[in-house]
Protein backbone atom coordinates (compact mmCIF):
# COMPACT_ATOMS: atom_id res chain seq x y z
CA UNK A 1 0.00 0.00 0.00
CA UNK A 2 1.30 3.15 -1.07
CA UNK A 3 0.24 6.80 1.18
CA UNK A 4 1.30 8.81 -1.98
CA UNK A 5 -0.71 10.16 -3.85
CA UNK A 6 -0.88 9.26 -7.92
CA UNK A 7 -0.41 12.89 -8.58
CA UNK A 8 2.64 13.35 -6.62
CA UNK A 9 4.46 9.35 -7.72
CA UNK A 10 4.34 10.62 -11.40
CA UNK A 11 6.78 13.69 -10.89
CA UNK A 12 10.14 12.31 -10.79
CA UNK A 13 12.71 13.78 -8.67
CA UNK A 14 14.12 17.63 -8.85
CA UNK A 15 17.05 17.64 -11.70
CA UNK A 16 19.02 19.85 -9.59
CA UNK A 17 18.48 18.09 -6.01
CA UNK A 18 19.38 14.66 -7.52
CA UNK A 19 22.49 16.60 -9.10
CA UNK A 20 23.27 17.83 -5.35
CA UNK A 21 23.31 14.74 -4.28
CA UNK A 22 25.62 13.15 -6.96
CA UNK A 23 28.23 15.97 -5.85
CA UNK A 24 27.66 15.68 -2.57
CA UNK A 25 28.71 11.73 -3.12
CA UNK A 26 31.45 12.51 -5.48
CA UNK A 27 33.27 14.88 -3.00
CA UNK A 28 32.61 13.06 -0.16
CA UNK A 29 34.94 10.45 -2.06
CA UNK A 30 37.55 12.92 -2.40
CA UNK A 31 36.82 14.47 -5.86
CA UNK A 32 37.43 18.26 -6.63
CA UNK A 33 34.32 19.20 -7.79
CA UNK A 34 33.67 22.24 -10.29
CA UNK A 35 29.44 22.94 -10.63
CA UNK A 36 28.88 24.63 -13.34
CA UNK A 37 25.30 23.40 -13.26
CA UNK A 38 22.53 25.29 -10.88
CA UNK A 39 22.73 29.01 -11.42
CA UNK A 40 23.52 29.65 -7.94
CA UNK A 41 25.49 33.09 -8.14
CA UNK A 42 28.94 33.28 -6.22
CA UNK A 43 28.62 36.69 -6.26
CA UNK A 44 28.43 38.26 -2.78
CA UNK A 45 24.90 40.22 -2.53
CA UNK A 46 25.94 43.76 -2.45
CA UNK A 47 26.80 45.63 1.23
CA UNK A 48 24.53 48.02 0.78
CA UNK A 49 21.11 45.47 0.82
CA UNK A 50 22.87 43.38 3.37
CA UNK A 51 22.84 46.05 5.94
CA UNK A 52 20.11 47.45 5.00
CA UNK A 53 18.51 44.03 6.43
CA UNK A 54 19.86 43.97 9.12
CA UNK A 55 18.89 47.16 10.13
CA UNK A 56 15.04 46.71 9.61
CA UNK A 57 16.21 43.34 11.67
CA UNK A 58 16.28 45.73 14.42
CA UNK A 59 12.55 46.55 14.66
CA UNK A 60 10.55 44.51 16.53
CA UNK A 61 7.27 45.57 14.44
CA UNK A 62 8.75 43.85 11.03
CA UNK A 63 9.31 40.44 12.37
CA UNK A 64 5.38 40.04 12.74
CA UNK A 65 3.11 38.09 10.31
CA UNK A 66 4.02 40.27 6.93
CA UNK A 67 1.27 41.11 4.50
CA UNK A 68 -0.04 38.53 2.32
CA UNK A 69 0.11 40.66 -1.14
CA UNK A 70 3.17 42.39 0.28
CA UNK A 71 4.56 45.79 2.08
CA UNK A 72 3.53 48.84 0.64
CA UNK A 73 7.43 49.88 -0.04
CA UNK A 74 8.02 47.06 -1.51
CA UNK A 75 5.00 47.26 -3.79
CA UNK A 76 6.05 50.60 -4.67
CA UNK A 77 9.70 50.42 -5.55
CA UNK A 78 8.91 47.78 -7.98
CA UNK A 79 5.92 49.88 -9.64
CA UNK A 80 9.04 52.72 -9.90
CA UNK A 81 11.39 50.47 -11.28
CA UNK A 82 9.03 49.36 -13.99
CA UNK A 83 8.97 53.07 -15.03
CA UNK A 84 12.62 53.83 -15.10
CA UNK A 85 13.12 50.89 -17.01
CA UNK A 86 10.49 50.56 -19.45
CA UNK A 87 8.40 53.38 -19.07
CA UNK A 88 5.87 51.56 -17.84
CA UNK A 89 3.02 52.56 -15.35
CA UNK A 90 1.21 50.50 -12.47
CA UNK A 91 -0.66 50.71 -9.82
CA UNK A 92 1.31 49.42 -6.61
CA UNK A 93 -2.06 48.24 -5.18
CA UNK A 94 -3.88 46.64 -7.79
CA UNK A 95 -0.73 45.74 -10.55
CA UNK A 96 1.84 44.52 -8.43
CA UNK A 97 2.10 41.34 -6.05
CA UNK A 98 4.92 40.25 -3.65
CA UNK A 99 6.19 36.70 -3.83
CA UNK A 100 8.76 34.54 -2.38
CA UNK A 101 10.37 34.13 -5.18
CA UNK A 102 9.49 34.23 -8.28
CA UNK A 103 9.58 30.22 -8.71
CA UNK A 104 7.05 30.41 -5.71
CA UNK A 105 4.61 32.51 -7.81
CA UNK A 106 4.94 30.77 -11.11
CA UNK A 107 4.24 27.18 -9.09
CA UNK A 108 0.60 28.84 -7.22
CA UNK A 109 -0.18 30.45 -10.88
CA UNK A 110 -0.79 27.67 -13.08
CA UNK A 111 -3.82 26.04 -10.37
CA UNK A 112 -4.65 29.39 -10.28
CA UNK A 113 -5.42 29.73 -14.27
CA UNK A 114 -6.11 25.88 -15.10
CA UNK A 115 -8.78 23.34 -13.96
CA UNK A 116 -7.76 19.78 -14.38
CA UNK A 117 -7.22 18.31 -17.94
CA UNK A 118 -6.46 21.90 -19.17
CA UNK A 119 -3.44 22.74 -21.34
CA UNK A 120 -0.38 24.73 -20.87
CA UNK A 121 1.49 25.65 -23.81
CA UNK A 122 5.28 25.56 -22.69
CA UNK A 123 8.37 26.53 -24.01
CA UNK A 124 10.71 23.22 -24.86
CA UNK A 125 13.25 23.39 -23.50
CA UNK A 126 12.74 25.93 -20.56
CA UNK A 127 12.87 25.94 -16.62
CA UNK A 128 11.46 22.09 -15.24
CA UNK A 129 9.30 23.70 -13.12
CA UNK A 130 6.59 24.65 -15.82
CA UNK A 131 5.92 20.83 -17.03
CA UNK A 132 5.99 19.57 -12.69
CA UNK A 133 3.69 22.84 -11.49
CA UNK A 134 1.24 21.94 -14.43
CA UNK A 135 1.72 18.22 -13.38
CA UNK A 136 0.71 19.18 -9.91
CA UNK A 137 -2.18 20.98 -11.16
CA UNK A 138 -3.49 18.22 -12.83
CA UNK A 139 -3.11 20.09 -16.26
CA UNK A 140 -1.69 18.57 -19.52
CA UNK A 141 1.16 20.40 -20.93
CA UNK A 142 2.17 21.15 -24.92
CA UNK A 143 5.72 21.60 -25.80
CA UNK A 144 6.30 24.92 -28.29
CA UNK A 145 9.97 23.77 -29.54
CA UNK A 146 12.40 26.40 -29.75
CA UNK A 147 14.68 25.79 -32.24
CA UNK A 148 18.08 27.72 -33.23
CA UNK A 149 17.41 28.74 -36.31
CA UNK A 150 13.84 30.13 -35.09
CA UNK A 151 16.29 32.08 -32.06
CA UNK A 152 14.78 29.72 -29.69
CA UNK A 153 11.09 31.65 -30.36
CA UNK A 154 8.25 29.18 -30.29
CA UNK A 155 6.13 29.35 -33.58
CA UNK A 156 2.87 30.39 -32.50
CA UNK A 157 0.88 28.66 -36.03
CA UNK A 158 2.45 25.58 -35.25
CA UNK A 159 0.62 24.87 -32.05
CA UNK A 160 -2.52 22.32 -33.27
CA UNK A 161 -5.89 24.13 -33.35
CA UNK A 162 -7.26 21.74 -30.96
CA UNK A 163 -4.40 22.35 -28.18
CA UNK A 164 -5.05 26.30 -28.71
CA UNK A 165 -8.84 25.77 -27.88
CA UNK A 166 -7.77 23.77 -24.42
CA UNK A 167 -5.20 26.07 -23.75
CA UNK A 168 -5.34 28.38 -20.18
CA UNK A 169 -2.16 29.74 -20.34
CA UNK A 170 1.14 30.03 -22.00
CA UNK A 171 4.79 30.64 -20.35
CA UNK A 172 7.09 32.48 -22.20
CA UNK A 173 11.17 33.40 -20.60
CA UNK A 174 13.40 35.63 -21.70
CA UNK A 175 16.52 35.91 -21.15
CA UNK A 176 15.80 32.18 -21.53
CA UNK A 177 16.47 29.43 -19.20
CA UNK A 178 18.38 27.34 -20.16
CA UNK A 179 18.51 28.34 -23.93
CA UNK A 180 20.09 32.37 -22.79
CA UNK A 181 18.15 33.25 -25.64
CA UNK A 182 17.21 36.61 -25.95
CA UNK A 183 14.41 38.95 -27.87
CA UNK A 184 13.20 41.80 -29.08
CA UNK A 185 10.09 43.78 -28.52
CA UNK A 186 8.69 43.08 -31.79
CA UNK A 187 8.67 39.08 -30.53
CA UNK A 188 6.09 40.07 -27.52
CA UNK A 189 4.39 41.99 -29.72
CA UNK A 190 3.30 38.90 -31.93
CA UNK A 191 2.79 37.35 -28.53
CA UNK A 192 0.46 39.39 -27.36
CA UNK A 193 -1.15 39.65 -30.81
CA UNK A 194 -1.51 35.54 -30.36
CA UNK A 195 -2.64 35.70 -26.91
CA UNK A 196 -5.33 38.30 -27.50
CA UNK A 197 -6.38 36.51 -30.59
CA UNK A 198 -7.11 33.45 -28.66
CA UNK A 199 -7.75 34.62 -25.13
CA UNK A 200 -4.73 32.54 -23.58
CA UNK A 201 -2.76 34.83 -20.71
CA UNK A 202 0.44 34.63 -20.64
CA UNK A 203 3.14 34.32 -18.11
CA UNK A 204 6.59 36.01 -19.02
CA UNK A 205 9.25 34.36 -17.04
CA UNK A 206 11.99 37.96 -16.54
CA UNK A 207 14.36 36.76 -13.97
CA UNK A 208 16.99 37.39 -15.63
CA UNK A 209 15.72 40.60 -16.95
CA UNK A 210 18.70 42.76 -15.56
CA UNK A 211 21.82 40.07 -16.61
CA UNK A 212 22.64 41.54 -20.07
CA UNK A 213 25.96 42.41 -22.05
CA UNK A 214 27.03 45.16 -24.24
CA UNK A 215 24.14 47.46 -25.26
CA UNK A 216 21.52 45.08 -25.08
CA UNK A 217 18.66 45.89 -22.71
CA UNK A 218 15.73 42.89 -22.16
CA UNK A 219 12.08 44.29 -22.82
CA UNK A 220 9.43 43.65 -20.39
CA UNK A 221 6.69 42.12 -22.40
CA UNK A 222 4.27 44.79 -20.70
CA UNK A 223 5.74 47.20 -23.49
CA UNK A 224 4.06 45.55 -26.07
CA UNK A 225 0.58 47.33 -26.99
CA UNK A 226 -2.23 45.63 -24.98
CA UNK A 227 -0.10 43.50 -23.25
CA UNK A 228 -2.02 43.90 -19.65
CA UNK A 229 -4.91 42.76 -21.02
CA UNK A 230 -3.92 39.25 -21.10
CA UNK A 231 0.04 39.10 -19.55
CA UNK A 232 1.46 39.04 -16.61
CA UNK A 233 5.55 38.97 -15.90
CA UNK A 234 7.38 37.58 -12.98
CA UNK A 235 10.34 39.33 -11.68
CA UNK A 236 13.19 38.16 -9.08
CA UNK A 237 16.19 39.98 -7.21
CA UNK A 238 18.04 36.14 -7.34
CA UNK A 239 19.97 36.40 -10.09
CA UNK A 240 20.06 40.55 -10.73
CA UNK A 241 21.59 41.33 -6.97
CA UNK A 242 21.93 37.92 -6.06
CA UNK A 243 19.47 37.48 -3.78
CA UNK A 244 18.83 34.07 -4.63
CA UNK A 245 18.36 33.10 -0.72
CA UNK A 246 16.38 35.95 0.24
CA UNK A 247 13.34 34.27 -1.83
CA UNK A 248 11.96 37.63 -3.05
CA UNK A 249 10.26 38.65 -6.11
CA UNK A 250 6.98 39.92 -7.85
CA UNK A 251 4.41 39.39 -10.49
CA UNK A 252 2.88 42.40 -12.31
CA UNK A 253 0.60 43.08 -14.56
CA UNK A 254 -2.98 42.03 -15.19
CA UNK A 255 -5.14 43.07 -12.46
CA UNK A 256 -7.86 40.54 -12.84
CA UNK A 257 -5.25 37.53 -12.75
CA UNK A 258 -2.92 39.13 -9.91
CA UNK A 259 -6.00 39.44 -7.46
CA UNK A 260 -6.71 35.78 -7.94
CA UNK A 261 -3.12 34.69 -7.75
CA UNK A 262 -3.60 36.55 -4.42
CA UNK A 263 -6.22 34.58 -3.27
CA UNK A 264 -4.49 31.45 -3.96
CA UNK A 265 -1.28 32.69 -2.29
CA UNK A 266 -3.07 33.89 1.20
CA UNK A 267 -4.50 30.71 1.58
CA UNK A 268 -1.25 28.73 1.26
CA UNK A 269 1.16 31.02 2.56
CA UNK A 270 1.94 34.30 4.43
CA UNK A 271 4.01 36.41 2.51
CA UNK A 272 7.85 36.79 2.57
CA UNK A 273 9.33 38.02 5.69
CA UNK A 274 9.03 41.78 5.92
CA UNK A 275 12.69 42.92 6.34
CA UNK A 276 13.70 40.83 3.62
CA UNK A 277 10.90 42.61 1.53
CA UNK A 278 12.38 46.51 2.64
CA UNK A 279 15.91 45.48 1.71
CA UNK A 280 14.61 44.20 -1.39
CA UNK A 281 13.06 47.25 -2.03
CA UNK A 282 16.21 49.32 -1.20
CA UNK A 283 18.28 47.54 -3.52
CA UNK A 284 15.54 48.36 -6.41
CA UNK A 285 15.71 52.11 -5.21
CA UNK A 286 19.12 52.89 -4.49
CA UNK A 287 22.35 53.07 -7.12
CA UNK A 288 22.46 50.53 -9.55
CA UNK A 289 26.17 50.43 -10.22
CA UNK A 290 26.87 46.93 -8.58
CA UNK A 291 24.14 45.47 -11.53
CA UNK A 292 26.57 46.63 -13.97
CA UNK A 293 29.79 45.51 -12.28
CA UNK A 294 28.56 42.10 -11.84
CA UNK A 295 27.22 41.93 -15.56
CA UNK A 296 30.70 42.57 -16.39
CA UNK A 297 32.12 39.90 -14.84
CA UNK A 298 29.76 37.38 -16.18
CA UNK A 299 30.09 38.78 -19.60
CA UNK A 300 33.93 38.34 -19.09
CA UNK A 301 33.44 35.10 -17.33
CA UNK A 302 31.06 34.22 -20.74
CA UNK A 303 33.52 35.02 -23.89
CA UNK A 304 36.42 33.38 -21.90
CA UNK A 305 33.88 30.10 -21.80
CA UNK A 306 33.00 30.75 -25.34
CA UNK A 307 36.34 30.60 -26.37
CA UNK A 308 37.11 27.60 -24.22
CA UNK A 309 34.43 25.61 -25.51
CA UNK A 310 35.76 26.80 -29.39
CA UNK A 311 38.65 25.38 -27.86
CA UNK A 312 37.57 21.84 -27.70
CA UNK A 313 35.39 21.60 -30.68
CA UNK A 314 32.09 22.89 -29.03
CA UNK A 315 31.04 26.14 -31.12
CA UNK A 316 29.06 28.25 -29.45
CA UNK A 317 27.84 32.08 -30.38
CA UNK A 318 28.26 34.65 -27.43
CA UNK A 319 24.84 35.21 -25.70
CA UNK A 320 23.64 38.57 -25.18
CA UNK A 321 21.83 38.15 -21.85
CA UNK A 322 21.58 35.37 -18.70
CA UNK A 323 24.41 33.73 -17.28
CA UNK A 324 24.21 30.71 -19.09
CA UNK A 325 25.66 28.93 -22.54
CA UNK A 326 23.86 26.02 -23.84
CA UNK A 327 25.88 24.55 -26.39
CA UNK A 328 25.89 21.30 -28.48
CA UNK A 329 27.40 18.49 -27.56
CA UNK A 330 30.12 16.72 -29.65
CA UNK A 331 28.52 14.00 -32.44
CA UNK A 332 28.31 10.87 -31.57
CA UNK A 333 26.54 11.82 -28.19
CA UNK A 334 23.76 11.96 -26.40
CA UNK A 335 23.41 15.07 -23.76
CA UNK A 336 23.06 12.69 -21.11
CA UNK A 337 26.42 10.30 -22.20
CA UNK A 338 28.40 13.81 -22.57
CA UNK A 339 27.28 15.44 -19.75
CA UNK A 340 28.43 11.57 -17.23
CA UNK A 341 31.78 11.23 -19.38
CA UNK A 342 32.54 15.09 -18.28
CA UNK A 343 31.73 14.77 -14.93
CA UNK A 344 33.15 10.93 -14.18
CA UNK A 345 36.38 11.89 -16.03
CA UNK A 346 37.14 15.31 -15.08
CA UNK A 347 34.81 16.28 -12.08
CA UNK A 348 33.14 19.26 -13.78
CA UNK A 349 29.32 19.16 -13.68
CA UNK A 350 27.20 20.22 -16.09
CA UNK A 351 23.50 20.21 -17.24
CA UNK A 352 22.14 17.89 -19.79
CA UNK A 353 19.77 19.62 -22.19
CA UNK A 354 17.34 17.16 -22.55
CA UNK A 355 16.53 17.57 -18.27
CA UNK A 356 14.89 20.84 -19.35
CA UNK A 357 12.78 19.40 -22.12
CA UNK A 358 12.90 16.80 -25.30
CA UNK A 359 13.68 19.41 -27.87
CA UNK A 360 16.46 20.00 -24.88
CA UNK A 361 18.45 16.52 -26.40
CA UNK A 362 22.03 17.16 -28.12
CA UNK A 363 22.47 20.44 -26.07
CA UNK A 364 24.01 21.12 -22.35
CA UNK A 365 23.55 23.99 -20.04
CA UNK A 366 26.89 25.72 -18.99
CA UNK A 367 26.20 28.04 -15.58
CA UNK A 368 28.69 31.12 -15.33
CA UNK A 369 28.01 31.10 -11.62
CA UNK A 370 31.87 30.12 -10.44
CA UNK A 371 34.77 32.23 -10.49
CA UNK A 372 36.91 32.52 -13.63
CA UNK A 373 39.89 30.47 -12.50
CA UNK A 374 37.67 27.36 -11.77
CA UNK A 375 36.19 28.16 -14.97
CA UNK A 376 39.61 28.08 -16.93
CA UNK A 377 40.27 24.55 -14.78
CA UNK A 378 37.22 23.15 -16.24
CA UNK A 379 37.75 23.58 -19.22
CA UNK A 380 41.55 22.13 -18.68
CA UNK A 381 40.08 19.23 -17.72
CA UNK A 382 38.03 18.70 -19.95
CA UNK A 383 40.53 19.39 -22.92
CA UNK A 384 43.15 16.77 -21.43
CA UNK A 385 40.79 14.13 -20.28
CA UNK A 386 38.44 13.84 -23.06
CA UNK A 387 40.76 14.59 -26.34
CA UNK A 388 39.37 11.31 -27.87
CA UNK A 389 36.11 11.62 -27.04
CA UNK A 390 35.73 15.38 -28.60
CA UNK A 391 38.08 14.83 -31.51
Amino acid sequence: MSFISKRIGQIPPYLFAEINKKKAAMIESGVDIIDLGIGDPDLPTPKHIVDKLVEELQDPYQLKYPSFTGCAEFRNAVADFYLRQYGVKLDPETEVLALIGSKEGIAHLIPTLIDPGDYVLIPDPSYPVYRMATMLANGQYFNMPLKIENNFEPDFTAIPREIVKQARLMLLNYPGNPTAATVDLSFFNQAIEFAQKHQIPIAHDSAYNMVTFDEYKAPSILQAAGAKEVAVEFGSLSKTYNMTGFRIGYVVGNKEIIKALSILKSNTDTGQFTPIQKAAAFALNSNQGCVAKHNQIYKQRMLSMVEGLKSIGVKVEPPKGSFFIWAPVPKGYTSSEFVTSVLQQTGVILTPGNAFGPSGEGYFRVSLSVPSERLHEAIERIKQNLKIMIS
